[in-house]
């Protein structure tokens, strides 16, 4: 099977469909580590059309903030501030969808979470120290998260060290064999790593191979639809610089 790996959409509808568009014919299933919604300005729109597609879905700490599971208060005051107009236009049929999904699954081959496997909802995979000490909380040799909004791959190898190093974009990295992985995607809908282009990834399970890929979308149109809705001008500056 061949499953399109995406995270943290974040109510971009734009870069949604932009990476829908570049991945067509790649993928059978679309698997999504969370945060559908928060920041951006389309969070109904977002949650419909995943809907249609084949996929398996995580809640992220955005999305069940927009559920009233986490205190807002502890998001900067450009969050908060959206996340409060996320809350207000979220429709019945949105947060009903978003309250049924888990924050962590995992199958025979591979652990998926939206923040860590040691804290599906919370935790920031963004260094080797938190990397190395989040390998003894899952079982499969390959865990996939997000979250941080930035695409790398962390390695554990067979003598205990870890590495981390940047995915290269269209070539396929193996997974098979004895090292074990912690892999983020990236953002679809808020890059963070001074690439405003959105992020994937293309998973083969036959195969047991990853491909990392960008696509650049209509970043203006969806700075357009936010300020439209009156979000806070940093969140719509930001994602022309991809941070």
């Amino acid at each position: 099977m061949r499953i399109l790996l995406i995270s943290d959409i974040h109510a971009n509808l734009v870069a949604f469909e932009a990476v829908l568009e570049a991945s067509v014919n790649q993928w059978d299933q679309v698997m999504f580590l969370g945060d559908l919604v928060g920041y951006g300005p389309e969070p109904n729109e977002c949650v419909a059309l995943m809907r249609q597609l084949p996929h398996v879905a995580l809640s992220g700490n955005h999305d069940w903030a927009a559920l009233g599971r986490i205190d807002i208060e502890s998001f900067n005051a450009n969050a908060r501030q959206a996340m409060h107009w996320t809350q207000a236009t979220l429709s019945t049929a949105s947060y009903d969808y978003l309250a049924e999904l888990p924050p962590l699954t995992m199958d025979s081959q591979f652990t998926y979470a939206h923040a860590s496997p040691r804290d599906p909802v919370w935790e920031y995979v963004s260094d080797l120290e938190t990397a190395a000490s989040n390998f003894a909380h899952f079982e499969t040799n390959v865990c996939f998260v997000g979250h941080t909004h930035v695409p790398v791959i962390f390695v554990l190898d067979a003598l205990q060290a870890v590495t981390a190093y940047a995915p290269v974009y269209g070539e396929p990295l193996s997974l098979a064999g004895t090292d074990r992985f912690i892999i983020n995607p990236g953002s679809v809908g808020q890059p963070r790593d001074t690439d405003a282009r959105a992020a994937y990834a293309v998973l083969d399970t036959d195969a047991v191979t990853l491909t990392h890929f960008r696509v650049a979308y209509d970043v203006a149109e969806t700075q357009r639809r936010m300020i439209a809705h009156e979000l806070p001008p940093p969140l719509i500056a930001r994602l022309q610089y991809g941070f």
